[in-house]
C-alpha cells in the first residue's frame, strides 16, 4: 500500500492509521489529514493507496478538531471531579470559550476553576486514548440518560441514522459533534480562568498560527452577550430541541418569529433613545460589522427609527472613494488590495466629511465601477441638526475619520451574537450562522453557487480579521443580528446547495460540516417571516430591496 505525502511516497505492508504515518515522518504538531479530499481525524485507519496532506494548527478544520477534544476533556474532568454537575458551553467574546456549571452548590470562583484544571492536566499528562465507538441511537440515549445528559438525549429523537458516535475514554464517553484527537496528551496549550458566571477557556486559533490570542475584556460585547444569556432564559432553552419545539406548528412558529423580531425592535428602540439623548454631539453614525450581519437592512432601519424621531440621517457611500485600482495597495501576489483602508482616499473623505459637518457645500464624488474611476456626484449641504450615516468595512476604523472628534461619532458593531446549541456541550458557531447567510444570499441575489462562496470565504475572514475586527472595541453600542428561528428557515435554502458539493470537491469538509448540524433542525416557512425582517436580506422577499 502506497501513501503519498507531498512528494514523498511511503509504502505499507496493511492498514494504517494517520497517526502512524506521522510518527514514521517524524511529524509535529500535527492535528489531522486531508485524505483525497476528506477530513479525516489521525485515528482513521487507510486500507489503500492514498494521497494525504497534514494539518495542523494554521487549518480551521483541525483546530476545530484540537477545540472538540478540549471540551471533552473540560467536561470529563468535571464530571469525574462533580458527577452531579453538568457544564455548558458558549462561545465567548476575545474568542474565547465560557463554561458554565450547573448543579453545582458552590461558587464558580479560582478555587473551584483551579481544582478543575489540575483535572484536566492529569487527563492530559495520562495521555489516555480517545476512541470512537459506533453505538445505536438506543444504546446512546440509554447512556446518555444514564449519566444525566437529557439535552443529548432530546437532540438524538431528531437523528435520522439508526447509530451514532460515542467517543470513550477511560470509562467517560461523549459525542462533540465532531472528529477528536487520538489521545488526551495531544492537548498542548489552554488556559483557563475565572470569568462571572463561570469560566474561559482559551485555545489556540488557526488565524493566528496556533497562538492563543491575548484575552480582551469587551464591555459592550460582555453586556451584549448577558443580553443573549438574557434572552435564553425567556425562551426557556437555546438548543436544536427547544427551536423544533416553537417549529412544531403554524401557530408556535409564528409565535416564536415575532418574538425574535421584537428583539430586534427593542435593539432598535434603545439605540434610538441612545442617539437621539446625545443628538446636540453627534454629527457621524459610522456601522461597521463583518460579512452577513445584516449591515444594509439594519441601516436602513435604523434610518427609519430615528426618522420617527425626527432625526433625519444622511446616507454617504464610503465606496464612492475608491481609489483607481492602480493606485490601491498590492497584495503579495501584486493584485490590488481593495479591502485596505488605503484603497480608499481616505485624506478626501475627511476633508468632505469635515467640511459637511462644518455646514459647507460640498461635491461628493460618486464611484463609476464601469470605467473604475470616480466621476462628480451630488452637491450637498446639511444643516446642523443632520447627522451623516455611513455604513462598511472601515466604518469604525479612527483613520477614515481623523478630522472628527471621537465624541462626534457615534460607532455602531453588528454582527450575530448566538449562543444557540446542538446540545450542551457543543456551541454553535457565529461564523457558521454568517456562512450560512452568505452562502443563501449568493445565490438569492449573485446565482453564485455555495462553492463560489466557499471558495471566497477565507479571503473574506482574513479581511474581517485584518480590518473589522482590531476596530470592534470602538462601538459605543453592539447590535445582535442573530435571529433563534434562521436556522430552521435557511435549512431549506443552504442544504440543496450544500448537498451539491461532491465528495472530491475541496469544499467538501465544510459543506458536510454544516450539513452535520442543519440535518437536525425542523423547517419553518418563509411565509412567515416579516418582509422587513433582517432575514430578508438574505432569502429575498424585503420591502427594503428589489429581489
Amino acid at each position: 500500500m502506497k501513501i503519498k505525502v507531498n512528494d514523498q511516497v511511503i509504502t505499507y505492508d496493511g492498514p494504517v492509521s494517520i497517526e502512524k504515518i506521522a510518527q514514521d515522518l517524524k511529524l509535529n504538531h500535527v492535528l489531522a489529514a486531508n485524505v483525497n479530499g476528506r477530513l479525516r481525524e489521525l485515528a482513521y485507519i487507510l486500507t489503500n493507496d492514498q494521497d494525504i496532506t497534514f494539518l495542523g494548527y494554521d487549518n480551521p478544520d483541525a483546530v476545530k478538531i484540537y477545540e472538540s477534544t478540549i471540551r471533552y476533556v473540560v467536561a470529563m474532568a468535571i464530571s469525574r471531579l462533580y458527577p452531579k454537575a453538568s457544564v455548558k458551553f458558549n462561545y465567548s467574546i476575545s474568542r474565547s470559550i465560557l463554561a458554565v456549571i450547573d448543579g453545582y452548590d458552590g461558587y464558580t470562583d479560582d478555587h473551584f476553576v483551579e481544582k478543575v484544571e489540575k483535572e484536566v492536566k492529569k487527563i492530559i499528562a495520562a495521555n489516555l486514548p480517545i476512541k470512537r465507538q459506533r453505538v445505536s441511537i438506543g444504546e446512546a440515549m440509554q447512556h446518555y440518560q444514564e449519566h444525566g445528559m437529557m439535552d443529548k438525549v432530546e437532540i438524538l429523537k431528531y437523528r435520522e441514522e439508526e447509530y451514532v458516535n460515542l467517543y470513550a475514554c477511560d470509562g467517560y464517553a461523549n459525542y462533540m459533534f465532531g472528529y477528536m484527537l487520538p489521545s488526551t496528551g495531544y492537548i498542548d496549550q489552554f488556559k483557563m480562568f475565572t470569568y462571572h458566571p463561570g469560566f474561559i477557556i482559551q485555545v489556540p486559533r488557526a488565524e493566528l498560527g496556533g497562538n492563543i490570542p491575548t484575552f480582551v475584556d469587551e464591555p459592550s460585547f460582555g453586556l451584549a452577550l448577558k443580553e443573549v444569556a438574557k434572552w435564553g432564559k425567556i425562551i426557556q432553552g437555546n438548543t436544536i430541541p427547544k427551536m423544533n419545539e416553537y417549529a412544531r406548528d403554524h401557530q408556535t412558529a409564528v409565535e416564536f418569529v415575532n418574538m425574535c423580531e421584537t428583539k430586534h425592535n427593542h435593539q432598535l428602540n434603545d439605540l434610538g433613545d441612545m442617539i437621539q439623548n446625545n443628538i446636540d454631539n453627534i454629527r457621524l453614525i459610522a456601522v461597521a460589522g463583518p460579512s452577513s450581519s445584516g449591515k444594509t437592512t439594519f441601516t436602513t432601519r435604523l434610518r427609519i427609527e430615528l426618522m420617527a424621531r425626527g432625526i433625519k440621517p444622511v446616507m454617504i457611500s464610503i465606496d464612492d472613494y475608491y481609489l483607481q485600482r492602480e493606485f490601491a495597495p498590492k497584495n503579495e501576489d501584486g493584485t490590488p488590495d481593495l479591502e485596505h483602508v488605503d484603497a480608499l482616499d481616505v485624506d478626501q473623505f475627511n476633508r468632505d466629511m469635515l467640511a459637511l459637518i462644518r455646514g459647507q457645500e460640498v461635491t461628493l464624488p460618486h464611484f463609476d465601477f464601469k470605467i473604475g474611476k470616480r466621476i462628480a456626484g451630488k452637491t450637498v449641504r446639511l444643516s446642523s441638526d443632520t447627522p451623516i450615516m455611513i455604513e462598511g468595512i472601515h466604518a469604525l476604523n479612527d483613520k477614515l475619520t481623523k478630522s472628527i472628534p471621537k465624541h462626534q461619532k457615534f460607532n455602531i458593531y453588528i454582527a450575530p451574537q448566538t449562543q444557540l446549541h446542538i446540545d450542551n456541550h457543543n456551541p454553535i458557531s457565529i461564523t457558521e450562522l454568517r456562512l450560512l447567510r452568505r452562502i443563501v444570499r449568493d445565490q438569492k441575489y449573485r446565482n453564485s453557487s455555495a462553492e463560489e462562496t466557499l471558495s471566497m470565504w477565507p479571503s473574506v475572514r482574513n479581511g474581517e480579521f485584518k480590518w473589522i475586527y482590531p476596530n470592534q472595541s470602538h462601538a459605543n453600542f453592539v447590535f445582535n443580528s442573530e435571529l433563534s428561528y434562521e436556522f430552521a428557515v435557511l435549512k431549506k435554502h443552504a442544504v440543496i446547495q450544500l448537498q451539491a458539493i461532491h465528495s472530491d470537491n475541496e469544499h467538501f469538509i465544510t459543506a458536510n460540516r454544516l450539513l452535520k448540524f442543519l440535518k437536525y433542525f425542523k423547517d419553518i416557512d418563509d411565509d412567515i417571516v416579516p418582509n422587513n425582517s433582517l432575514l430578508r436580506e438574505f432569502i429575498g422577499g424585503s420591502s427594503f430591496h428589489k429581489n
